[in-house]
């Protein structure tokens, strides 16, 4: 449904967002180690999410990244959007060309069971926030974690 890279995302900003109140950039070695994501592949991720204005990013010896927005603005479909885009909510789930919700056009077979299904998911994303996330996996005491 999600792809690796947007998962390795939507972790590397709860990590974040659950290190924010130390105010400090956090480096990309350290966030790499932590969450055991590749080091030039989260880094490429983290640039994507900085271009996007959801991180700040800096070099050198106080390098590194840190939130750009409060954690609460940052729903998980901003992440889909700019990591996988919104195909997964506006294609057909077989890949058939036209397939809609417009009752006049032909339908793929599994069309009707997984269209309200999108739309929670769709829903889910867009009303669940990293800060929300963050604050789940802190008030877990170590049940929860990212």
């Amino acid at each position: 449904m999600i792809s690796n890279t947007c998962r390795y995302a939507i972790r590397a900003l709860i990590y974040l967002a659950i290190n924010e109140p130390a105010q400090k950039k956090i480096g990309i070695k350290q966030i790499s180690s932590d969450l055991f994501i590749p080091q030039p592949f989260l880094s490429k991720i983290l640039q994507q999410l900085a271009k996007h204005k959801i991180l700040y990013s800096g070099r050198g010896p106080t390098g590194g990244f840190e939130l750009a927005k409060p954690a609460n603005s940052i729903c998980l479909m901003d992440i889909i959007r700019i990591i996988d885009g919104n195909d997964f909510f506006e294609t057909c789930l077989i890949g058939l060309g036209h397939c809609s919700d417009n009752e006049e056009c032909v339908h793929c077979p599994i069309h009707d069971e997984f269209a309200p299904i999108r739309i929670q998911l769709r829903t889910m994303f867009e009303n669940k926030t990293i800060g929300q996330l963050a604050e789940e996996i802190i008030e877990s005491q170590g049940a929860k974690r990212i």
